[in-house]
């Protein structure tokens, strides 16, 4: 029967293996590995179960035995090796001015390889690095750029909880994270606190997120309007894991309640009717008339004795009944009748001025006496 390792290299990295049960290997022993077209060297970190190949698409390497003492000084040999080949490696990007930084080589247990890893914000153009370090190591070289939280699950470390870091301890990969996730558990957005020595946000974040979904749903808003024991109220803040909600009333002040103790939505009684003030009663609403003594609105005629807009007449105040008219107004309109055969009159004889052929021997004269009129001299047929 065949079992499944996870099996961890000097370099940090990590894949799984399969190997007999007859070779007995335990957590933290160390084994030689067949993997493609040479042999590696590595450590047992788990024991992952019976090895079923259904499950796994791709070939996995196979453990041929246990280490023992000569394959582990001939290990030895390989990682100081690794490390000179690692200066050697470095002078060559200062000479070639390359923006990547190197992490650590490793030689494989028969060195028919060695596996460079680095890390650099974008493509790196290393095919002349590769070739001046086939020439000098005379060996295959292999050149891996991983990312930031690769690099940080290979150098391990501690994080802010105190324990060690999540990458380097169980997490086979990395997924999506985003800042919604923060947002739904109500944490600060302060980067200091949802970033992760990585600079990446925090791979925790995700653990707790459908918990916190769920307790986000019998949680009210902040900014709503509630009905609490003391009056009425707006929510300014909440707690998703007590149920405390944080509330500030219309008379100033605030306190703490749980939510069972409040009244939200279509249950809130409606607020008391408020007493009329002043403006209220002096401001007419659209469409309605406005009662005696009330200012009016824009559009509408002022009473006799009011200030009048201007280009509107005044309107007397009594009401009058249909096809009456008041003196004053039958002698208002006489005079604008009169005014309007004045101005007719005036219209007319502008008119007839304007349309009027010009005399040439009337024409303008100057404070002298002559005449301005220029005459034109006709051409000869």
């Amino acid at each position: 029967m065949e079992l499944t390792y996870s099996v961890q290299l000097d370099s940090g990295a990590k894949y799984i293996a399969r190997g007999e049960d007859s070779l007995s290997l335990k957590t933290n022993d160390m084994c030689i590995i067949r993997k493609d077209f040479y042999l590696d060297y590595g450590k047992i970190v788990q024991i992952k179960g019976e090895f079923n190949p259904e499950t796994f698409k791709e070939e996995l390497p196979k453990i041929q035995r246990k280490a023992d003492f000569h394959d582990k000084s001939k290990a030895h040999e390989n990682i100081m090796r690794a490390k000179s080949a690692f200066r050697t490696t470095d002078k060559f990007v200062e000479q070639l001015k390359l923006p990547m930084k190197l992490l650590n080589a490793h030689y494989t247990f028969d060195k028919k390889l060695i596996t460079i890893q680095f890390t650099a914000e974008g493509r790196v153009d290393f095919r002349e690095l590769v070739k001046q370090l086939t020439q000098t190591l005379n060996t295959r070289v292999e050149l891996r750029q991983i990312g930031v939280r690769d690099e940080t699950a290979i150098c391990g470390g501690l994080g802010v909880c105190g324990q060690e870091l999540c990458c380097s301890r169980f997490l086979k990969g990395f997924a999506s994270i985003n800042v919604k996730m923060a947002k739904d558990q109500d944490l600060s957005l302060n980067p200091s606190s949802i970033s992760g020595i990585c600079g990446r946000l925090k791979c925790c974040l995700k653990y707790e997120h459908e918990g916190y979904k769920e307790l986000e749903k019998a949680m009210p808003k902040r900014g709503e309007m509630c009905d609490t024991p003391d009056g009425r109220g707006r929510i300014i803040d909440r707690n998703l894991l007590s149920k405390m909600v944080t509330v500030r009333f219309e008379s100033k002040g605030q306190d703490s309640f749980h939510v069972d103790e409040l009244t939200l939505g279509k249950d809130m009684k409606q607020a008391p009717k408020k007493s009329e003030t002043y403006q209220e009663r002096t401001r007419p609403n659209k469409g309605q008339k406005p009662r005696e003594g009330q200012n009016k609105s824009k559009g509408q005629k002022p009473r006799e004795g009011q200030n009048k807009p201007k280009g509107q007449k005044p309107k007397n105040a009594q009401n009058k009944p249909k096809g009456q008219k008041n003196q004053n107004e039958s002698g208002d309109e006489q005079k604008n009748q009169n005014k309007g055969k004045k101005k007719q009159n005036q219209g007319g004889q502008k008119f007839s001025q304007k349309n009027r052929r010009p005399n040439r021997n009337n024409g303008p004269k100057n404070k002298s006496g002559e005449d301005k009129t220029v005459k034109t001299q006709q051409p000869q047929k």
